[in-house]
């Protein structure tokens, strides 16, 4: 009998942006003068400048790094699909910056980010990057890496942006989960 019960549907929640202020104090925040984290700061720019995923920016190489006089880049994102990206000039000086500081020889075809000990950088560790910002600056629960992806949109849609050209930007097949 127990099989032919249904359980309740609970609401999906829709995603929680966070103000500009507190997006721009948690990516532009006090930055550490090595280079974990210049290369923190350089991924948190690409995620709300940029609007990627963290796993579009973490699978960048350094051939196609967004370095000062390339404007745009090219990520694949889920599925497959491929979008053009527009690059700011804060993102392009704080990618050269973490570059500039990298002790790790670079091959044009390795990875953009690298962990502490050379290799790929986890995306755990941005995660926790992140947290450790958040109790410092007094952020929701909810200021996340995805979170940053979510602000990026919401400002661009608040400053007058056409959904369509905010969907193009994000890689998302459906208009509809641009909207949410």
């Amino acid at each position: 009998p127990c099989h032919g019960i249904r359980t309740p549907r609970v609401p999906r929640s829709i995603p929680k942006p966070l103000t500009v202020e507190k997006a721009t104090a948690l990516v532009v925040g006090d930055v550490d003068e090595d280079w974990i984290g210049a290369r923190d700061q350089a991924v948190l720019l690409l995620l709300y400048g940029a609007g990627l995923r963290i796993s579009e920016a973490l699978a960048l190489c350094v051939r196609d790094a967004p370095l000062p006089g390339r404007d745009v880049i090219r990520i694949t994102g889920k599925g497959g699909k491929v979008r053009l990206v527009p690059v700011l000039p804060v993102i392009q000086s704080a990618v050269a910056r973490y570059l500039s500081l990298c002790p790790y020889p670079r091959r044009p075809e390795a990875p953009l980010f690298l962990g502490a000990k050379g290799g790929l950088l986890s995306p755990r560790l941005i995660q926790l990057a992140i947290a450790g910002l958040r109790d410092s600056l007094g952020l929701p629960p909810t200021a996340t890496p995805h979170a940053l992806r979510h602000s990026f949109a919401t400002h661009l849609l608040a400053s007058g942006a056409d959904l369509r050209q905010i969907q193009e930007l994000l890689g998302h097949a459906s208009l509809r989960t641009t909207q949410i």
